[in-house]
């Protein structure tokens, strides 16, 4: 839950999800679209899709165990080298050092290293020194106690260097400098998505499909929507899903004008998505659409834009 998100935010889905899933058979067992029910709202659901199907693999290959070999612990889904070293070390006290962004932050000031955490030569050298300093008798606390150190005292902007434990032997506190290091990582461009997203009804119950478009959000429930660059460009390709969606037992189908607008985020993607009533006379039916109850779609596999939509439509757009 922590890759990529803040603990602020993934302390709320933690406990429920702990709750669901106290152990690791349980959630070996659990059907996906539980998983995803409980994991939606927290984004990047690719890390719940491979932490369902890790806690397979260890129950039915590593006999319910998590690995104490690192080749073994990298072969789970979604188990990448600092997953793998953050685990063994803390779990089985492997000697591996662990570099995260605060982590690699506290090395930088300690030896005034050049370059930031996107360089793989600045990782590889943060590594290499990590490493180095490693306690072989506790590695799983000193990296734990490095990570807390960045968290909470040597921080991005205002590092809080009169408590800092390691003050006299920091390279960057004596030049009087910290904040030079490390560089500011480059950050890729925000790009602009338009996205048209059809509301269809029927009574109490509304029209959901697999996936956003083009590729996003595959497992989970979204509204029909397509993307373009412009607005119109969006509608057209909308008018497009909507038609194949219809089939021969729709009578009529029509897209009505725009009633909200909603602002979305999904990774550099900056969406405005314009919600477009649809109007129809006939059978809806369509193997890739499902009706979902409105009152239940919080116990639902749905994405974090759909319950933005929802919430929008709920608040009488």
């Amino acid at each position: 839950m922590l890759q990529q998100t803040q603990v602020a935010t993934a302390i709320r889905f933690y406990p429920p999800f702990l709750r669901a899933f106290p152990s690791l058979k349980q959630l070996a067992q659990a059907p996906l679209e539980r998983v995803l029910g409980l994991w939606s709202g927290l984004g990047y659901y690719r890390r719940a899709r491979n932490l369902h199907a890790a806690a397979r693999l260890v129950s039915n290959k590593f006999g319910g165990r998590f690995p104490a070999d690192y080749q073994r612990a990298r072969s789970l889904p979604g188990v990448g080298d600092y997953t793998a070293r953050a685990v063994l070390s803390i779990a089985y006290q492997r000697p591996f050092a662990v570099v995260d962004g605060n982590v690699a932050r506290v090395v930088a000031r300690l030896k005034a290293r050049e370059g930031n955490i996107n360089q793989p030569r600045f990782r590889l050298e943060i590594g290499h020194e990590l490493q180095r300093l490693l306690s072989r008798r506790q590695p799983g606390n000193f990296n734990q106690a490095l990570m807390e150190l960045g968290q909470t005292v040597c921080l991005p902007r205002a590092p809080r260097c009169t408590v800092c434990p390691i003050q006299k032997w920091c390279a960057a506190h004596h030049l009087k400098k910290p904040q030079d290091y490390p560089a500011p990582r480059t950050r890729r461009a925000s790009e602009l998505h338009y996205l048209a997203a059809a509301v269809i009804r029927r009574k109490s119950r509304v029209a959901l499909i697999r996936g956003l478009d083009g590729g996003l959000l595959p497992d989970m429930w979204n509204f029909p929507a397509a993307f373009g660059r412009t607005r119109p460009a969006a509608l057209r390709h909308l008018r497009t899903k909507i038609s194949g969606l219809a089939g021969r037992m729709v009578e009529t189908v029509e897209i009505r004008p725009p009633v909200a607008e909603v602002r979305h985020t999904i990774t550099h993607r900056s969406i405005r998505v314009n919600l477009y009533p649809i109007a129809f006379q006939g059978n809806f039916y369509h193997e890739s659409v499902k009706w979902f109850p409105v009152d239940r779609l919080g116990h639902t596999a749905v994405s974090q834009l759909a319950r933005k939509i929802f919430a929008r439509l709920a608040a009488g757009a």
